[in-house]
């Protein structure tokens, strides 16, 4: 299994690397509108219902880490106050949001989903009815 960060983090099918996982342009109503399934290989980006839960740990872990570690550092060792540092905390927060949901969607999805280049040749027939996440 090849994992390509570029496709990860580009939103892009993890198997095909061309299609797009979410909807565009961006609704800021429906951040996590996704396609039902890759418009290139026909994955289904849904394969069973909650799939994403996990998604939701990837999330939490990712952006914990990356506010908690600037603002403690800057409390502790800039000995900015706690209201200063919970400042910048949410101001970066409001500007992560976005890309650390989907983000994490799409890490989820790839790390469950494996790429196989062979498969999408346009000789291989056997690629049109493939519609398998492993």
């Amino acid at each position: 299994m090849k994992f390509s960060f570029s496709a990860m983090w580009n939103n892009k099918c993890p198997r095909c690397r061309k299609g797009d996982m979410y909807k565009k342009p961006l609704q800021l109503s429906k951040p996590l509108d996704m396609h039902k399934q890759c418009e290139n290989c026909n994955l289904d980006f849904e394969p069973e219902p909650g799939f994403y839960f996990g998604a939701f740990i990837i999330s939490y872990g990712i952006t914990a880490w990356m506010l908690l570690v600037p603002a403690l550092t800057l409390v502790f060792y800039f000995k900015w106050s706690a209201n200063q540092a919970m400042a910048l905390t949410i101001f970066i927060a409001a500007l992560t949001y976005l890309k650390a949901l989907r983000g994490s969607r799409s890490l989820y999805l790839h790390l469950m989903a494996r790429y196989v280049e062979s498969t999408w040749k346009d000789d291989n027939s056997s690629s049109k009815y493939d519609r398998t996440i492993f």
